[in-house]
């Protein structure tokens, strides 16, 4: 057994991305305040060629220190800033996307419980101390929760848009 090279992978360079067709998921941030966290949304939504990211509120845009763990993904991935997460959601709303939040609640439904998601998705990944902000559970479609064990209440955000984004991307039944 051996390790694979770059070159062996065939992957697509910044142009081929942009002009691919794209998996229907939109990952939105709902005021994550590190950049080291967005650059793994990023890195995450750049591997699975989601269709964009959209920041809003206090969410770091892309820099270069943002770079870092996003390693490139900030010049394939489309991106756009929103003021407030609340236009960012409209928005979806208006172009047909199924808003999911991530986040725990009285009504959340168990990841692994859902069996198939729409043709177009978009996730809502909140802040880090404060979760997903009221304001945008009372415009998802369905709230999703990541079954834990564990003694923490909760997984840092790029751990759970990763694993978000695998279930998506398996589910949408994207080859």
């Amino acid at each position: 057994m051996r390790k694979l090279r770059t070159t062996e992978l065939n992957r697509l360079d910044v142009e081929q991305f942009k002009s691919a067709p794209k998996t229907p998921v939109v990952m939105v941030l709902d005021n994550v305040r590190s950049l080291l966290n967005v650059g793994s949304v990023f890195r995450t939504s750049d591997a699975f060629r989601f269709s964009k990211i959209y920041i809003c509120g206090i969410t770091p845009k892309p820099s270069l220190e943002m770079n870092k763990t996003a390693l490139g993904a900030i010049d394939s991935v489309e991106w756009k800033y929103f003021e407030n997460v609340s236009s960012a959601l409209k928005v979806l709303k208006d172009e047909g996307y199924s808003i999911y939040g991530i986040e725990q609640t009285d009504s959340s439904i168990k990841l692994d419980a859902i069996s198939t998601f729409p043709s177009k998705v978009a996730v809502v990944l909140g802040n880090e101390v404060k979760g997903v902000s009221d304001e945008s559970l009372e415009l998802c479609d369905e709230i999703i929760e990541i079954p834990q064990q564990g003694t923490k209440h909760s997984l840092n955000v790029s751990v759970c848009g990763g694993i978000i984004s695998w279930e998506l991307y398996k589910k949408l039944g994207v080859t």
